[in-house]
């Protein structure tokens, strides 16, 4: 049941003086067998209005959250992060279906000019370094970002990798923001549904084999039978960015016993 209008997540009863950990739990209790469509608008007209963004890539199932803030609340502030080393047809894609859509509030990220002087003077720093590479790139452009909201949204699914099998709905980040998941408990089906229904473009890439896509020198195409992520910086144990958390912690290799049933 959805929470009374004047019970902020923040600092309402009956969340006041909860724990940013504690308040995901009563969130999960309250909304996780709502539909996505139904989380999103409780969290964007209601619970964190005004405090909150989606953090979007463009990617190969991106259409289908953008979609839903369109119809929702088209200025919602929707961070992109353009690390430099984007595919031509991610930048593409991602001026289109903005545009289709009619998203006001596209707020492009990029890395600071300092930082990749100091890091990556020739470019080449993910050949030799994928972690530190998305942290200069990825990581800390999102991080300043978030410093103006209570609450983001992702469109991460447990359906996606064996590291993200025990995603909840709602979950916390490192520094106790509320992280919402709408579509957890989707998969492949559940997108491919959705956009033929309402009739979304897909990415380019996704008709060449491409089914999870990240930056250009660090993506491939992924073979049937394949983890959907399996293209990501592939003969690496590297699956995450950095930019998620498992229980406070970065990610970055196979899930750990811990989570498996999680």
């Amino acid at each position: 049941m959805p929470l009374d209008k004047g019970e902020n997540v923040i600092t309402g009863a009956p969340f006041r003086g909860l724990s940013p950990e504690a308040r995901a739990e009563e969130l999960n209790r309250l909304y996780a067998e709502r539909c996505p469509r139904d989380v999103l608008e409780e969290a964007l007209t209601s619970d964190f209005a005004g405090r909150i963004a989606l953090v979007s890539s463009f990617g190969a199932e991106s259409a289908v959250l953008l979609h839903m803030i369109s119809e929702i609340d088209p200025a919602t502030p929707v961070l992109f992060g353009d690390s430099g080393k984007l595919f031509a047809e991610t930048l593409e894609y991602q001026q289109n279906l903005s545009e289709q859509l009619g998203l006001t509030n596209i707020q492009v990220l990029r890395p600071a000019e300092a930082d990749l002087a100091a890091q990556d003077p020739a470019g080449d720093l993910h050949r030799l370094d994928h972690d530190r590479c998305c942290h200069i790139r990825k990581v800390l452009p999102l991080k300043e970002a978030l410093e103006g909201f209570d609450a983001w949204i992702t469109g991460r699914k447990r359906s996606q990798s064996l590291v993200r099998q025990g995603l909840r709905v709602f979950e916390t980040d490192e520094d106790g923001r509320i992280k919402i998941n709408p579509l957890a408990y989707w998969n492949s089906d559940s997108v491919k549904t959705y956009m033929a229904d309402h009739d979304l473009p897909p990415h380019p890439l996704v008709a060449q084999g491409f089914p999870s896509i990240g930056c250009a020198p660090c993506t491939t195409p992924v073979k049937p039978g394949e983890d959907p992520r399996a293209g990501r910086w592939r003969g690496s144990d590297k699956t995450e960015c950095g930019i998620h958390f498992v229980n406070g912690k970065v990610v970055r290799g196979p899930v750990p016993a811990a989570f498996d049933a999680a």
